[in-house]
Formats: C-alpha cells, sequence, structure tokens
C-alpha cells in the first residue's frame, strides 16, 4: 500500500536503537511524574492534613470486573508495543496484511492514518505504548465517580483510533472473516467495556444493563454462526481451498515455542481431514451459545456462560494462536476480551448487591476553606490517576504532532543507508560546464554559499529520486534555501552530453530552479572530479550504469563537511522525504553559522 510502508527491516539497529532510546527517555520523564507526584502528596500531607471523607459509594461487581481486567489488558497491550520490532514492523507485518484484504475505500482510509506511522516509526510507536500504559493505569486506580468514567472514555477514544487504523476496521469489510480469528476486531471488545465503564452509576442499578450487554453478545454471536455457515466462505472445505484450515496453517508458520506450534500443528491436520465436522461444531456452538445469551435466563447462563468461556479458551488456543506470542502480536487477539464481557455481563444480571449511587455535583467555587477542604481529600489513587492522564498526554502530544508534520523523520534515511560520515577536508576543486548554459563553473565560484554536490546520470532509475531530494531538502530550508547551491556532476561518460542533461532538468522539473546545476564536460575531466571525491568510477551492471550515490555538504569556504549515503531504491514517500531532510538538516547548521560570520 503506497505510504503505509517505509521500506525499513523491522530488524534494522539503527532504528531499533532510536526506539529504545526514545522509551529510555520518555520512562524518565514518567518517573519525574511519579517523583512531583509523590512529594506533592507529602506536601499536602503536611500543610492540610487528610479530611475526613465518607465511605466511597459501592462499585458493583460486573463493573469492577471490567474496570480492572480491561485495564490490565490495556496495560499488557502498551508492553506489547515496546517491542524493539514495533516501530519498524508495525505498517508491514500488522496493519498492511489486514488492510490489503478489504476494499479500496478502506485501504484509503487506514493508509491516510498509517502514513504517520511511515512518517514517523519512531515517536508513533513510542506514542502508543504510553497512551495504552496510561489508559489502563487510569482505569486500574479509578474506581467510581467522573475520573473513572473518564478512564473508561479515553478508553473508548484511543480504541476507535486502533480499530479504524490500526485493525482496518476490525477486518470486517475483508472477505470471509469468522469470529474464530478475530472478526469484528479485539479492539473493538476494548471500546465496549470502555464505554460500560463510562456510563453512569446509576445505570448499574438492576440486571438491566447485564442483560443489555449478554444479549448484544448474543446476537452478534448469532450473526457470526450465519457467516460461519455460509458455504461460499469455504469455512466447510478442507484442504489448501479450506478458509479455516489456510487460516490455521497460517498461524502455524508463526515462530513460537515448540509445544505450541506442535499443539497448532496437530489441530491443523485435524481441521484438514474433518473441516466440515470442526466447522459444524463452530456453527452450533456459537448459534445456541448466542441463543442463550439472548434468552437472558439465569439457569441457562449457568450453563452457557462456562461454556462459552471454555469455548473462548479452546479457540484462543488453538486458532488464535495466543494472539502475541512469535510475530509482532499487539495484543492477545479477541477471545480473551470476549470472556471478559460474557463475565461482566453475568455477574450484572446474577448480582444482588444494590447500587448505591452518589450525587455527581459540580465543585462549589474555590475560596481558602475549599481549597484546604479539596486537598484534604486527595488520596494516592487520585494521584495515580492524575499520573496517568500525564503519561497519556506523553504519548498523545507527540503523536499529535506527528499527524500534521508531513515533513519524514530523518532516522528513517539513516537506517536505511547509514548516518552521515564528518569528514573536515578541504573539498577538492573542480572546473566544468553547466549543461543548461554551458558556461565554466568551478568550486571557487560557489564560495560562499552552502554546497550541495551528488553525481548523477541523466539516464538512471534511480537518479532522479536524488535530484527530487535535493530539491525537497531546498524547500525545507525555507528563505535559506538561496544560501544553498543544489549541484549535480555527470556521472558516467556515455550519457554526459549537454542535451542529456537538459532533457533531464527538463523531465524533473528542475529548469527554473535558481539554484540548481548539472555540471558536465570532458571525459578527463569527469575523470579527474570522480577520482577526487573518492567515487567509484561508473560500471555496467544488469545493463545498467552503476554509480556511487553520495550527497557531500560543503561550507561555504570550501570545507567538505559531511557524506550522506544515499539510497534511492525504496522510491516511497516516506523513504524519499526522510532522506530530504537529513540532508537539510545537514545543511541548515552550516547556514546558520554562516550567517552569524
Amino acid at each position: 500500500m503506497p505510504g503505509m510502508d517505509s521500506g525499513l527491516d523491522a530488524a534494522n539497529p539503527a532504528l531499533i536503537a532510536a526506539f529504545m532510546s526514545a522509551l529510555i527517555q520518555q520512562l524518565i520523564i514518567v518517573g519525574a511524574i511519579v517523583v512531583v507526584l509523590a512529594l506533592g502528596y507529602r506536601l499536602a500531607r503536611h500543610w492540610w492534613p487528610a479530611a475526613q471523607q465518607p465511605a466511597p459509594a459501592p462499585e458493583p461487581r460486573s463493573r469492577k470486573i471490567l474496570r480492572i481486567t480491561f485495564g490490565i489488558l490495556w496495560i499488557f497491550d502498551g508492553l506489547l508495543q515496546a517491542q524493539p520490532k514495533m516501530a519498524g514492523g508495525l505498517s508491514s507485518q500488522v496493519i498492511e496484511p489486514v488492510a490489503a484484504a478489504s476494499p479500496d475505500w478502506v485501504q484509503q482510509v487506514v493508509n491516510f492514518g498509517g502514513t504517520v506511522w511511515s512518517y514517523h516509526p519512531v515517536v508513533a510507536a513510542a506514542s502508543a505504548v504510553w497512551i495504552q500504559v496510561g489508559i489502563g493505569v487510569w482505569m486500574l486506580v479509578a474506581r467510581t465517580g467522573w475520573s473513572s468514567r473518564l478512564a473508561g472514555l479515553s478508553g473508548v477514544g484511543w480504541g476507535l483510533i486502533v480499530w479504524v487504523f490500526g485493525e482496518s476496521f476490525g477486518g470486517v469489510f475483508a472477505p470471509a472473516q469468522t469470529w474464530l480469528s478475530g472478526a469484528p476486531g479485539a479492539v473493538i471488545l476494548y471500546i465496549v467495556a470502555g464505554a460500560l465503564i463510562w456510563l453512569p452509576m446509576r445505570v448499574w442499578a438492576g440486571p438491566r444493563l447485564g442483560r443489555l450487554l449478554l444479549s448484544g453478545i448474543g446476537l452478534s454471536w448469532i450473526g457470526f454462526a450465519l457467516v460461519q455457515a455460509v458455504p461460499e466462505n469455504g469455512f466447510w472445505r478442507g484442504g489448501e481451498t479450506g478458509t479455516l484450515t489456510d487460516m490455521i496453517s497460517t498461524m502455524e508458520q508463526v515462530t513460537q515455542p515448540h509445544p505450541q506450534a506442535a499443539m497448532l500443528s496437530a489441530f491443523a491436520r485435524f481441521t484438514n481431514g474433518n473441516a466440515a465436522a470442526v466447522n459444524l461444531f463452530v456453527v452450533i456452538a456459537l448459534a445456541a451459545l448466542g441463543a442463550a445469551f439472548v434468552s437472558g435466563r439465569p439457569r441457562l447462563l449457568r450453563i452457557a456462560v462456562p461454556a462459552a468461556t471454555v469455548f473462548c479458551l479452546a479457540d484462543w488456543l488453538l486458532v488464535q494462536d495466543l494472539g502475541f506470542p512469535g510475530g509482532l502480536g499487539t495484543d492477545p487477539n479477541s477471545m480473551v476480551p470476549w470472556v471478559l464481557l460474557v463475565w461482566g455481563g453475568y455477574v450484572a444480571v446474577t448480582e444482588r448487591t444494590a447500587v448505591v449511587v452518589a450525587a455527581e455535583t459540580s465543585a462549589p467555587a474555590p475560596s481558602r476553606t475549599a481549597l484546604r477542604r479539596v486537598m484534604g481529600t486527595v488520596t494516592p489513587r487520585s494521584l495515580v490517576a492524575l499520573g496517568s492522564v500525564g503519561v497519556i498526554l506523553l504519548g498523545a502530544a507527540p503523536m499529535a504532532a506527528a499527524s500534521v508534520d508531513r515533513n519524514a523523520d530523518p532516522i528513517i534515511a539513516q537506517a536505511i543507508a547509514g548516518a552521515p560520515v564528518r569528514l573536515d577536508r578541504p573539498a577538492p576543486d573542480f572546473q566544468l560546464i553547466s549543461g543548461e548554459s554551458g558556461k565554466s563553473v568551478d568550486l571557487t565560484t560557489l564560495h560562499g554559499k552552502v554546497v550541495l554536490l551528488t553525481f548523477l546520470d541523466p539516464v538512471c532509475v534511480g537518479c532522479p529520486q536524488i535530484a527530487q531530494q535535493l530539491h525537497a531538502a531546498s524547500k525545507l530550508l525555507g528563505a535559506d534555501s538561496s544560501k544553498v547551491e543544489l549541484v549535480a556532476i555527470a556521472a558516467t561518460t556515455m550519457h554526459s552530453k549537454a542535451e542529456f542533461i537538459r532533457a533531464f532538468d527538463k523531465n524533473q522539473g528542475l529548469t527554473l530552479t535558481p539554484n540548481w546545476l548539472f555540471l558536465t564536460g570532458p571525459g578527463v575531466d569527469l575523470q579527474r572530479v570522480w577520482n577526487n571525491y573518492e567515487q567509484v568510477s561508473p560500471r555496467m551492471m544488469s545493463g545498467m550504469m552503476v554509480h556511487s550515490d553520495i550527497v557531500f555538504v560543503i561550507d561555504p569556504t570550501g570545507t567538505l563537511r559531511w557524506a550522506v549515503q544515499d539510497a534511492p531504491g525504496p522510491a516511497r514517500a516516506s523513504a524519499q522525504l526522510s532522506f530530504a531532510e537529513l540532508l537539510a538538516n545537514a545543511a541548515r547548521p552550516i547556514v546558520a553559522s554562516s550567517a552569524q560570520h
């Protein structure tokens, strides 16, 4: 999918190092938040002793189950997001495969959001860690009141973002999606739990909410049973054409512990030979359990809820492969959330404890007495909740900034081609001819400007990308672009004539670019320049002329400051813009330094 994949290897050492460094730096900030809140609490207790508070209204057990378990899941998912390969691999290994099977409009929506990850992989990956950990901690510590409700709402908001852009709407628009593999997406279940936690406490009084929840689950399961029964979806067939067999075999190929792989392999063989029987069991189980949930009868629920738990856990082990071991799992998939929602609804139906609803009134106008009273009610839980909001913001703020930043992180270019090399030696002079004007140009005539110098073949495949990167770097410098000269030197004598160069400039839209020069000259002069700049002499390979892809950064005094290795192969927007940003970053401080002198 264009724009989503940065062309990076998920195991790229430079990208992993940058991601781990970002997490460590942000962990230090999290530690600072904890220290500040702890000190603030001690000072508050010194100046404002703890006030006598009425006992908080008891939280319904059903709500408590959902709040604590989904809080733990959010934290667990956040820790999974901290896997070293997540920055470079999430788009290509997790998001893209699901989106690729969906309709074009879904791919366009997902691609729009995926550009944030592909343009800023380190920022996006680190942000996801802290947002999810913060949501989870907030849910765990905020038991009642507006803080608890807002914790649930934060789960709804982030869950919707992940469901749309990370799960491609849970894959529901892709063909032959099945409840067994995770449809309608695990995150939609997190969203349901967050919405339930957000509801006012009075809604939890009585069994009505539990019945509605179980009825909703039941109807969805009946619907998935019907989808599972449609012959065209291929669930009844075994062998290579069988949807269910193919799904299990795909999970079997994921790197994982041997016992887990052996169990999955055995079930894949069994399903291959008994696909119709397995699918018949699934259809009946989903339909029967769904009907029991819709009925809401306690006697049926006492049997259906444990049976559904066993059914879900069996699917989690044998089909979903636990969701996260091996590959780049971002959550334990959908079966665990299904079980938690089922039990939350069941407990709400059978709970006998009355729900005491505390009035949620606005705070009185601040005064010294009111402030003392408020500070006296501060508890460790409320401070941890406040700190968790800070952790969420620690992730959300960079993510929001990245979403509106259309430039690409230079780490992508460095991960692909390596970091720039510092040179700090006199730049070799040259005397060549402009392919456009025919005028003689030497390096001394360019003194006073920062020169971005490279070697291009007017007819090669990758050279237009390097030229456009130089042009984009100049634009990134804004008003300072007038202090920068973009210089290309013919990299081969085969296509060094002026007509080749003029055609290249015209095709790339560089003819009227005021700071662009494409230089050529006699073969002996070109060879001398290649040798002076330690360029590999152009050579034929597979019918194409091959030459070095390096951009040299020369300061206004003629000193060779940097050699930036380019890699024009990955023609992805994020990679190309990243190289442009890397070149602009190399030139920017030199321009600023020369302006001060």
